[in-house]
C-alpha cells in the first residue's frame, strides 16, 4: 500500500491524503460503511457502489469466521468475490467483538477462548490464528488482534491489557511474516493503540505502535462510552506521536460531529455502525441537524427527504412517505433511511477533504458542527 499526504490544514491538524492498494485508490479522510457479515445491512452492492460510493468498506473477522466460515470464503476466492465487491475492504480482527462477549469469553496470554453467540460452540482466537483467518478472508487492510478495554477501566487493568496487546502485536507480525498472501493481491497490516483514557498509557502505546513500522496505524478502545472530550484528548495525544506519513484509523467513531472534530486532530479513516443502526430506528443525519422521521410533524411534509442529499432516495421520496413506511413497519423505510445516512456520511468526509485542500477547513467545520448539533 502507498500513502501520500497531499495537504495539511494550516489552522488544525486535518489532512487530505491518498492510499493506493491493489483494489484501487482511497481518498482520505474517508468513512468506511460497516459490512460486518459480508453485507452493509439493507443495501445492495450496486446501491452501495453507485449511490453511496465508498472507496472502502469494513468486514469483521469474528463474524465471518463463525458464518459463513473461512472454508466457504476460501472456496469463493475470498471476501471480495464472495460478496461481489471489487473495491477495498478492511477487516477488524474481532478483538472488539470478543470484548463485547464479556459473559462468554476468557482472556489469557495465549489468546481468547469464547463461546459462539450463534450456536454456543467454543473457539479460541490467538494472534496467530486471527492472522491466518484474515489471510483467508482476503481484506486489503487487516488489523492486529488486541484487547479492547471497557470504559470506565481501572488503571492497572488498562496497563496490563495494553502490554498484552503489544505482546500480541509482536506475535501477529512474526506470524504474518511466515504466512503468505492467500490470493493474488497484497494485504496491509495495521496495529492498534490502546491504553483506555489514561494519557501516560496512550503515549506508551502510541510509541510502541509507531515503532512497529507498519503501513498504517489504528486507535482502538475509544467510543466505548467515554465522554467525547476524553476521546478527543486521547486522539490528540496519539496523533502527535503516530508517524505523519502513515494513515491513521480511529476505530468505531462516530457521530458526524465526532468525525469532523477527529479529522481536525489528524485522523484519516473512520468506521461506525451509527449511520446504519440509527437509520433502522428512523434517525436521519443531515447537514442541518438530525431528523426523527417517526415524529408526527413529518406526517404531511411532502418535501424531499434531503434536498442537499447525494443519493437517489433523497430527492425521489418525501419525508411524509418515509414516515408512513416506518409507521407501517415496511422494510423499505429502513432501506431508504440507511442509503440516505450512508450517503450523508460519505458526503461529509468528502466535503471535509475539499475544504482541507482549499485551505478553509476549520471555519467550515465550525459552522457544520453548530448546524449538525440541532434536532429538526
Amino acid at each position: 500500500m502507498q500513502f501520500t499526504l497531499e495537504h495539511t490544514d494550516a489552522q488544525s491538524k486535518a489532512r487530505a491524503g491518498k492510499m493506493v492498494t491493489d483494489h484501487g485508490v482511497i481518498e482520505t479522510p474517508i468513512f468506511m460503511p460497516v459490512g460486518t457479515v459480508a453485507s452493509v445491512k439493507g443495501v445492495h452492492q450496486r446501491e452501495l457502489k453507485e449511490e453511496i460510493n465508498p472507496d472502502i468498506i469494513l468486514g469483521n473477522t469474528y463474524h465471518l469466521f463463525l458464518r459463513p466460515k473461512t472454508q466457504i470464503l476460501q472456496q469463493a476466492g475470498g471476501l471480495h468475490k464472495f460478496m461481489g465487491w471489487d473495491r477495498n475492504i478492511l477487516t477488524d480482527s474481532g478483538g472488539y467483538q470478543v470484548y463485547s462477549l464479556s459473559a462468554n469469553r476468557k482472556i489469557k496470554e495465549e489468546g481468547v477462548k469464547f463461546k459462539s453467540h450463534i450456536d454456543g460452540s467454543m473457539h479460541m482466537f490467538t494472534p496467530e490464528k486471527v492472522m491466518e483467518i484474515q489471510r483467508v478472508i482476503g481484506a486489503d487492510i487487516i488489523m492486529a488482534f488486541d484487547e479492547c478495554t471497557p470504559y470506565p477501566c481501572e488503571y492497572n487493568y488498562a496497563k496490563r491489557s495494553m502490554h498484552m496487546t503489544h505482546r500480541w502485536l509482536d506475535r501477529c507480525m512474526a506470524h504474518l511474516d511466515k504466512t503468505p498472501f492467500t490470493y493474488d493481491f497484497s494485504q496491509s497490516f495495521f496495529p492498534i493503540v490502546q491504553g483506555s483514557t489514561y494519557k501516560d498509557l496512550r503515549i506508551q502505546s502510541a510509541e510502541y505502535i509507531a515503532n512497529a513500522g507498519a503501513e498504517g496505524n489504528a486507535i482502538g478502545g475509544l467510543s466505548v462510552g467515554e465522554p467525547a472530550e476524553e476521546m478527543y484528548a486521547m486522539t490528540e495525544v496519539v496523533c502527535d506521536i503516530l508517524p505523519k506519513d502513515k494513515p491513521r484509523y480511529l476505530m468505531g467513531v462516530g457521530t458526524p460531529i465526532n468525525i469532523l472534530e477527529n479529522i481536525a486532530l489528524g485522523i484519516d479513516m473512520f468506521d461506525c455502525v451509527m449511520p446504519t443502526r440509527n437509520a433502522r430506528n428512523g434517525m436521519l443525519f443531515t447537514a442541518h441537524g438530525t431528523i426523527n422521521i417517526k415524529n408526527k410533524k413529518w406526517e404531511d411534509d411532502f418535501s424531499p427527504i434531503d434536498e442537499m442529499g447525494t443519493t437517489f432516495v433523497d430527492k425521489e421520496y418525501s419525508k411524509a412517505y418515509l414516515r408512513h413506511l416506518f409507521a407501517a413497519n415496511e422494510y423499505l423505510g429502513k432501506q431508504i433511511a440507511t442509503i440516505h445516512n450512508l450517503g450523508f456520511y460519505l458526503w461529509l468526509v468528502r466535503e471535509a477533504r475539499k475544504h482541507i485542500l482549499a485551505g478553509d477547513f476549520t471555519s467550515w467545520k465550525n459552522i457544520m458542527v453548530k448546524q449538525m448539533d440541532k434536532r429538526l
